[in-house]
């Protein structure tokens, strides 16, 4: 005759769970009778004309009326400026001709730009008076197009 499949560990544990179950029940029920609630108005938070937040509604006496033509999607029309000429002046500050890179200074601005025999058309050397153009590299200005003036 076989026994009962369930054992008296088997029926603690239900019994733990079930004890767990309503207390979670109870505590809920708690929870809901306990809660401020109000619905949503409670909910709500505004935010001031000072950028903080606040419960109050802003007063409607002071509100802006924006005109939708006046909104600006996208970028902006350029408006027509001058030309600006792409070929600098300036003088080999250094260059080293066995490592093939040296740096220009230009004679508007007295920037320092970098250039590389790759960028040149023809022989420089320091001292020498060039005329350049700027490209973007990876770590700033480069001077470009290099010929001797």
């Amino acid at each position: 005759m076989a026994g009962s499949q369930e054992t008296y560990g088997k029926k603690e544990r239900e019994k733990k769970k079930l004890k767990k179950q309503e207390e979670k029940r109870k505590k809920a029920a708690e929870r809901k009778l306990n809660s401020k609630g109000g619905g949503l108005e409670n909910m709500l938070v505004y935010v001031d004309e000072y950028g903080r937040f606040t419960d109050t509604p802003p007063d409607p006496s002071q509100k802006v009326k924006v005109d939708a033509e006046d909104i600006v999607i996208g970028i902006p029309k350029k408006e027509d400026e001058e030309p600006v000429d792409p070929i600098h002046k300036g003088k080999v500050d250094f260059f080293d001709s066995s490592k093939g890179f040296g740096f220009i200074i230009d004679e508007l601005d007295s920037e320092r730009y970098f250039v590389h025999v790759s960028g040149t058309t023809e022989d420089i050397a320091e001292g020498d008076k060039v005329s350049f153009e700027l490209e973007r590299g990876m770590k700033g200005l480069n001077a470009v197009r290099v010929k001797k003036i």
